[in-house]
């Protein structure tokens, strides 16, 4: 409540988040973190398996030089772009979350930016002096070395991340030890890395070999054997990845667990929560019979059976991002700030004399007969908005017309009653806040927009408006 709320009425603020970071997560597991070292090992096969008068195998070298060009492309462009786009996203949708991890996590972020840096340098180096490296011996060996160097950090990178990443769904022992080391340690931390990690590297084996299949069209025994390769890769890190899961699993909390079925779809798809865990275990065990055909009868590998496996494994690592996002709920940053953006400390000071008063950013701090559709607007704004639109994606009165009936006008009281107890039936959305007269003055704000069709602006629409309480001129006073 101390920043102004933007708002995206037709698309969902969370849903512009989760676009950019999944896209990224897709581009910086598959194309950054794993493929590194898959480019790097298969560039190192080339001077290992080289004829005693070569420096590298010269053929296989411009092969994989042009899978590596590729990478260099998306993850400088695509990878930059929606790498930034996070951080603009989250700041505008979700300032006070991001406002206390950078509080716990910024010397964790400090020294990330300097690690990214590096990585910047380091892929720079290692894609603009890859032709110059095959002049002699000891310059390939040191571009390999470089190959390395830069997967190392690119892990790294990632390492630091997973941690933000498993506090917000965990803190731990954080809530009543706040340092930085306990929201290092998080109990999430480690067995997420576990899983990503692997993950990381079977992904970009997939792609690597679906490069590999397109690429090695007019070289049938480079090609063949770049998807051995590539078989072998994904049939090493399939195990590890399979035990990290596993591990991942076992250390999420029961309420996360309970929220998985909702968390892959919606409340309708939730009865086919165990369809969607065959499929999963079918794209699986496509994967594995791809990598030990490839493995066992490189040539006959078709374009088609490499773009199905890789499409669901993108896809895979997608629903998890997805999942991930939203089990948490209804935290934002577990057992300390809800996914509204409130605290969960702040909720009996809330409750006992209403969010209005307390919101730097507001129409009205007192409810009267005159104002109340206002008031319920500003009180949407400050407890619903982060996840709910008026008539986009995630409708409030779609969410109410399906529960009431379709075509039958909204009955204030009976929203009015739902509301203060809907988080013990969804356990993922929050407890509301507010008092009574700001619970009223919802209701009726909701009922409000079945007739007058509004759509809700943000601030970025509207402009900031200064709560009458919290103004200079009142401070002044």
């Amino acid at each position: 409540m101390d920043f102004p709320m933007f708002h995206l009425d037709w698309l969902n603020n969370r849903f512009l988040i989760a676009v950019i970071a999944i896209l990224h997560v897709l581009i910086n597991h598959g194309l950054a973190v794993g493929y590194i070292p898959y480019i790097t090992w298969m560039e190192y096969k080339g001077l290992k398996n080289s004829k005693s008068d070569e420096i590298t195998d010269m053929k296989w070298d411009a092969f994989i030089y042009k899978k590596m060009k590729v990478a260099f492309i998306i993850t400088t462009t695509i990878g930059a772009m929606t790498g930034v786009g996070i951080w603009f996203s989250a700041s505008l949708v979700s300032p006070s979350s991001i406002a206390s991890l950078i509080r716990v996590f910024f010397w964790a972020w400090f020294i990330e930016w300097f690690v990214f840096v590096t990585e910047v340098v380091l892929i720079l180096i290692y894609f603009l002096t890859w032709k110059n490296s095959n002049k002699s011996l000891s310059a390939k060996m040191r571009h390999i070395r470089f190959g390395w160097f830069l997967a190392v950090f690119s892990w790294i990178t990632m390492a630091i991340i997973v941690a933000i990443l498993g506090f917000m769904m965990d803190p731990g022992n954080w809530n009543e030890h706040h340092s930085l080391l306990n929201g290092f340690s998080n109990p999430i931390y480690l067995p997420q890395l576990a899983f990503r990690t692997p993950t990381a590297m079977l992904v970009a084996g997939l792609f690597g070999m679906l490069l590999t299949v397109i690429f090695g069209k007019k070289e049938p025994e480079l090609r063949a054997k770049g998807i051995k390769y590539a078989g072998i890769w994904i049939l090493c890190w399939a195990p590890l990845s399979l035990i990290g899961a596993i591990i991942y699993w076992n250390v999420l909390p029961e309420a996360m667990i309970a929220n998985m079925s909702t968390a892959v779809g919606t409340m309708q798809f939730s009865e086919y929560y165990d369809l969607l865990k065959i499929i999963i275990i079918v794209a699986i065990s496509l994967v594995l019979v791809l990598a030990t055909f490839a493995f066992l009868k490189p040539s006959r590998v078709k374009i088609w059976m490499v773009i199905i496996p890789c499409f669901c494994a993108f896809g895979f690592l997608g629903v998890f991002e997805r999942v991930r996002e939203f089990i948490r709920k209804p935290y934002v940053i577990g057992g300390y700030m809800y996914s509204n953006l409130l605290r969960e400390e702040d909720y009996p000071l809330y409750k006992k004399e209403g969010i209005l008063k307390f919101a730097t950013y507001a129409s009205t701090s007192e409810i009267n007969e005159s104002n109340k559709i206002q008031a319920g607007r500003d009180v949407f704004m400050l407890t619903c908005s982060r996840c709910h639109t008026t008539k986009g994606v995630n409708s409030i009165t779609y969410v109410f017309e399906r529960m009431y009936g379709f075509g039958k006008p909204l009955d204030v009281a009976s929203v009015a009653g739902y509301i203060p107890n809907m988080h013990m039936g969804r356990t993922y959305m929050p407890p509301f806040p507010g008092n009574d007269k700001e619970l009223d003055a919802l209701a009726h704000f909701i009922k409000s927009l079945q007739t007058s069709g509004e759509s809700l602006e943000g601030v970025q629409s509207k402009g900031v408006q200064v709560n009458p309480i919290n103004s200079v001129e009142t401070f002044k006073k």
